[in-house]
């Protein structure tokens, strides 16, 4: 009776092990089969410029598309630096073009005509000095009234001579130093009104994505800075799910392997793998069991072709590949 004590203790071990061994058989996924999660895409949204909040007309749950206008700033700052870009870069165009224009005829003719009347000036002046020089010979005049006009005769050749410059300048038109002088001031008025351009557009916040917004971070009426978060969006134009292999699996997931997805829920959509890593890794904490601790695995994205609001962020899925060949 003694014996037969062990024996049975044995027997009730060895069934419990079996027991063990097919509960655990039964519960181990076939080969074939990877378990993933969806990938969370979350952006937090901010305006690149400054200002006070006028408008913000989405709210939590609204979806937004690419390129949607979904907050505002207070846009009259912007549009009195664009205005005043604008008129100086209108004005440095108006200097260029005076001076590719070159000289107006009526200019030239001018400088003519004060050349003319400085060379008669300086005849006058000539004649006078001559004069003055003889009576001071004959002690007619004083020395005094021959300074005068030695010094007239010197103000009408200097005269002349001024007269004469201007109209060579005239009739010759700008140098060409100022030219280009004149391009290089409305170039960079131009680059200018671009500037007030691109700070204007930045009064308006769109969505870089299709999405849905998860939260308004503030409310109109608030001022902000840059980079100061006005929306969190979760953007889901693009639905990936992210997974996990071994290698021997590596032969069936190759990139733009169909495969399929079931959610818990008992909802199944199609995918193709985008991505395979090239390096090995330990296995996640969050998928890793006592025996594949020492095991290394290959991350993989899988795209879903065919999302719908049953597919949401985070959530995990279950990743059925096709038969090896």
């Amino acid at each position: 009776m003694r014996r037969a004590v062990p024996i049975l203790v044995l027997l009730v071990v060895a069934v419990g092990i079996a027991v063990l061994l097919v509960r655990r058989l039964a519960t181990e996924a076939p080969l074939g089969t990877l378990y993933g999660n969806v990938e969370i895409r979350q952006v937090d949204l901010s305006f690149n410029a400054e200002g006070a909040v006028i408008a913000m007309p989405k709210h939590e749950g609204d979806r937004v598309h690419a390129g949607e206008v979904i907050a505002e700033l207070d846009p009259a700052t912007y549009q009195s630096a664009t205005a005043l870009a604008e008129a100086r870069r209108d004005a440095a165009k108006a200097q260029l073009d005076l001076l590719l224009a070159g000289t107006r005829q009526e200019d030239i003719d001018q400088a003519r005509a004060n050349l003319a009347a400085a060379q008669a000036s300086l005849a006058d002046a000539q004649t006078t000095f001559v004069r003055q020089q003889d009576l001071a010979a004959r002690s007619v005049s004083s020395q005094q009234q021959l300074d005068d006009a030695r010094m007239a005769l010197n103000g009408g050749r200097a005269k002349v001579a001024q007269t004469q410059a201007a109209l060579n300048e005239a009739v010759n038109g700008p140098r060409a130093e100022d030219i280009a002088a004149a391009r290089a001031n409305l170039r960079a008025d131009e680059a200018t009104v671009d500037l007030a351009h691109t700070q204007l557009s930045h009064a308006h916040l769109v969505a870089p994505a299709d999405g849905t917004i998860m939260t308004r971070v503030i409310e109109p009426g608030t001022v902000v800075l840059p980079a100061a978060a006005v929306y969190s969006m979760a953007i889901d134009s693009e639905v990936w799910v992210r997974a996990f292999a071994p290698e021997p699996l590596l032969a069936r997931v190759a990139p733009g392997t169909a495969v399929s997805l079931t959610t818990d829920g008992g909802k199944s959509y199609h995918g193709q793998i985008g991505y395979v890593s090239p390096a090995a890794e330990f296995t996640p904490k969050t998928v890793e069991t006592p025996e594949l601790r020492t095991q290394l695995v290959y991350r993989l994205r899988i795209r879903v072709t065919d999302p719908d609001a049953g597919v949401r962020q985070g959530m995990p899925v279950t990743i059925q590949l096709p038969a090896s060949a």
